[in-house]
């Protein structure tokens, strides 16, 4: 049980916390703020001194990544709205709200949207408080110390789960001997993953919080778009392949703790080097040679097919088919065309589908090997303390599945978050070439040229729809700015003079600027 959460045995769903000191209460204020954001509310509660604005500073602080940030009592502008490179939080004390229509004067039913709401006095909303909440009351504990204070943290709703997880992982963490440890926001992607970075005097680690997805709705094949693009729906499938590429040699982070059913992992820390520099991020060529080259050397390998989880609980990599192709590109027609003002019919999507299968059927017939799937600079960090491939160390691959060689190369080679000048990707491209032809003489040069060109021009087409949708779906415009390099790259694999046929779709669909950019 960890030492800093303790869960109270005689409240369902309630949890007390010690804090002895200025310091724990700064440390509680931390750890929320990495478990807690947009759309959560949080209602501090406690006698006047108990500190329940301290508590809050201490948790804005957090979320901004700065001890700086000026935080004051909201008591007297009853709101205060803070904006983040992480998110938005409003912090409002209701202290002086008495009647019920002060509550819509300060727009209630809607400050906290899009949001982490923290609230003082939360008792004066009534019934208007969210019903999915976490409840935290402080109370001063003189007999442990002048600064003392005692915490009780209740979940409600939705929240109540993820209080649970917060002791489940606290309790990983404690187990893992990294209780005591600084906690660090890690910005993650643009999955629903998190990550923390536990900090001690000597050493760090990684805390992965990776929730089981709920299966969403069926779509095709009455399977939903996860099943049908084999995307990891708990935590197994990194740990298997984690697990596989150690087994390697190659510099996947060692599991210091797992709790695999809650889908919480503690992790070695492979540090924040990456392969890049600059800005706007540039690659840097000798990290990038080598990445390419553990490419080379994993596709020269013979791999299991069924990895392993645990003792006696096995892992089979599922294939990278047409179906799942197909439900990529189709992203395209789903997000991205709609963004540019162009409209989608059965016959313009049956045209489309009838091309691809027709295009992928070559690659399709290769002998296949692991694909990492999301092998590019955001997923590599740079171990010069290591020798060889294992300075590259890898740690995004739980969608890890069986299929062409050429779609990690071109994952690299082609990044969608950083401009790879086409010298530089001739010259990786010629490298990887080169490495698989010093061991298999046969290798087919050809075959590959057409299959990099391919399904680098399937996941630039993936990626436009991605990107559009987390944009218009999920808010996320940042994203937008990759478009322009990713356009680019689909015009260049487009340009293979064996994809004519998908070419002159593209050219007919799309605007003109989109494959002239």
């Amino acid at each position: 049980m960890s030492a800093f959460i303790q869960r109270m045995a005689d409240e369902a769903g309630a949890y007390q916390v010690i804090l002895p000191d200025v310091a724990a209460t700064e440390r509680l204020g931390v750890l929320l703020a990495s478990w807690f954001g947009a759309g959560d509310v949080l209602t501090l509660s406690g006698d006047l001194g108990a500190g329940k604005t301290e508590l809050a500073r201490a948790i804005i602080r957090a979320v901004a990544g700065s001890d700086d940030i000026e935080v004051p009592s909201p008591t007297f502008p009853i709101v205060i709205t803070y904006d983040f490179t992480r998110g938005r939080v409003v912090h409002a004390d209701l202290y002086r709200i008495v009647e019920d229509e002060e509550l819509d004067e300060i727009g209630w039913d809607e400050i906290g949207d899009d949001a982490l709401l923290l609230v003082e006095w939360a008792d004066r909303a009534g019934e208007r408080l969210s019903e999915s909440r976490v409840d935290v009351l402080l109370a001063l504990a003189p007999d442990l110390g002048p600064h003392a204070r005692i915490c009780v943290l209740t979940g409600h709703g939705a929240l109540a789960e993820r209080l649970n997880r917060l002791h489940l992982a606290e309790s990983l963490v404690e187990s893992a001997g990294f209780g005591p440890s600084e906690r660090q926001f890690v910005q993650g992607d643009a999955s629903t993953r998190s990550y923390t970075r536990l900090v001690l005097p000597s050493r760090t680690a990684i805390l992965m919080n990776a929730p089981a997805r709920p299966d969403g709705p069926p779509i095709r094949e009455g399977k939903s778009y996860s099943r049908l693009v084999h995307l990891a729906e708990d935590v197994k499938p990194f740990v298997a392949m984690d697990r596989a590429l150690l087994a390697q040699r190659f510099s996947a982070p060692q599991i210091y703790a797992a709790d695999i059913d809650a889908g919480l992992l503690v992790l070695e820390d492979l540090g924040q080097e990456g392969v890049v520099r600059g800005d706007p991020p540039a690659p840097i060529r000798e990290r990038y040679e080598a990445a390419m080259g553990v490419l080379a050397a994993l596709h020269n390998r013979s791999l299991p097919q069924i990895l392993h989880v645990a003792p006696r609980v096995e892992r089979p990599l599922p294939a990278y088919d047409v179906a799942a192709f197909l439900i990529e590109v189709d992203l395209m027609l789903d997000w991205y065309l709609p963004s540019r003002g162009i409209t989608v019919d059965g016959v313009m999507r049956e045209e489309f589908h009838l091309f691809w299968r027709g295009a992928l059927n070559p690659a399709l017939a290769e002998a296949p090997t692991w694909v990492l799937r999301d092998y590019h600079s955001p997923n590599l960090m740079w171990l010069p303390g290591r020798e060889g491939l294992r300075r590259v160390g890898l740690i995004d691959f739980q969608d890890a599945v069986l299929g062409p060689a050429a779609y990690d190369v071109v994952s690299l080679a082609q990044d969608a978050r950083v401009d790879v000048p086409e010298a530089l990707e001739l010259q990786l491209v010629g490298q990887y070439v080169k490495a698989r032809r010093e061991v298999d003489p046969a290798f087919d040069v050809r075959g590959f040229a057409r299959s990099y060109a391919l399904l680098g021009a399937q996941r630039a087409t993936k990626i436009l729809g991605i990107f559009s949708r987390l944009d218009r779906r999920d808010g996320k415009p940042q994203y937008l700015r990759h478009i322009p390099r990713v356009r680019r790259y689909l015009a260049r694999c487009l340009g293979h003079q064996e994809l004519g046929s998908l070419r002159a779709w593209y050219e007919a669909a799309l605007p003109a600027k989109d494959l002239n950019s």
